[in-house]
């Protein structure tokens, strides 16, 4: 293993780069925020688990929401611990599990590399797909949920995106109150590694799923419900389109799904 770096040595979300930047005015040098995508191991008992590619932040949470929304662990209460180690590679996340959590591993054990974009990287057969939900309780508040009310928590997530305001390149996913309010807002160049911050944060609160429900500014794709189903979100909504595959396990699960939320519409795909 490579000689561990001090904290303080973690790689920082974004760094300046020198860029030209170009326009019918000219040309002007200067230097911009790049969004760093950096290799992130995740390490359960010692075992090497997956590399994913992600923003070197909110690191702990995003350890325990990949667990969880992956089906590696039942519930917060087996994992014992965390531990965020860079090196000169880049970062180990190293997670102490119970001994049930550890032989559930052992059977589903996979080498990947996550890459931005990409659900499904690591499977190595089309058995190992799971495309069966969980049935999501519906909470009293969701029969009621209006569109306009998903729209307003839509609008009020740009001025709450900072690390996308530096980049350009960040996607957020973002808790929500049934009233429509943002509470908590996660970034990621990777769609799916911010849902994980965003699950593992409340997971580290021990916050509940049901008394809320998740947008995203990405397009809706079969593993971003997947996760939400999982771990018990009864909505999700996001700025772009839904696939198929998505709808359908939706709908299986029993879950909201809302997809190009912009502006003044919103389209409901589920139920």
């Amino acid at each position: 293993m490579n000689d561990r770096l001090p904290d303080a040595a973690l790689p920082a979300p974004a760094r300046e780069v020198p860029v030209l930047r170009v326009s019918p005015r000219g040309s002007e040098q200067r230097t911009d925020l790049i969004a760093a995508e950096v290799p992130i191991a995740l390490v359960f008992n010692g075992i090497s688990h997956a590399v994913m590619m992600a923003t070197p932040a909110d690191l702990e949470a995003f350890a325990l929401g990949f667990a969880l929304s992956e089906g590696l662990l039942d519930s917060h209460t087996e994992c014992r611990g965390i531990d965020v180690i860079a090196n000169a590679d880049g970062v180990e996340i190293q997670l102490e599990v119970a001994a049930a959590a550890e032989a559930r591993l052992k059977e589903q054990r996979r080498s990947l590399i996550g890459r931005t974009g990409c659900g499904l990287c690591g499977i190595d057969s089309l058995k190992r797909l799971d495309l069966l939900p969980e049935s999501v309780a519906s909470a009293d508040w969701v029969s009621g949920l209006q569109a306009a009310t998903v729209l307003r928590a839509f609008a009020q997530l740009p001025a709450l995106q900072a690390l996308n305001a530096q980049t350009g390149a960040h996607h957020a996913a973002a808790w929500v109150t049934p009233e429509g309010n943002i509470t908590t807002v996660m970034e990621d160049v990777g769609r799916h590694n911010a849902l994980d911050k965003l699950l593992g944060q409340r997971a580290l609160a021990r916050l509940a799923n049901h008394d809320g429900f998740i947008i995203m500014s990405s397009r809706a794709s079969y593993e971003l419900v997947r996760k939400c189903a999982r771990l018990g979100v009864p909505v999700l909504a996001t700025i772009s389109a839904p696939t198929t595959l998505a709808v359908d396990i939706a709908r299986q699960a029993g879950m909201q799904l809302y997809g190009f939320c912009r502006g003044e519409q919103a389209v409901r795909y589920a139920p």
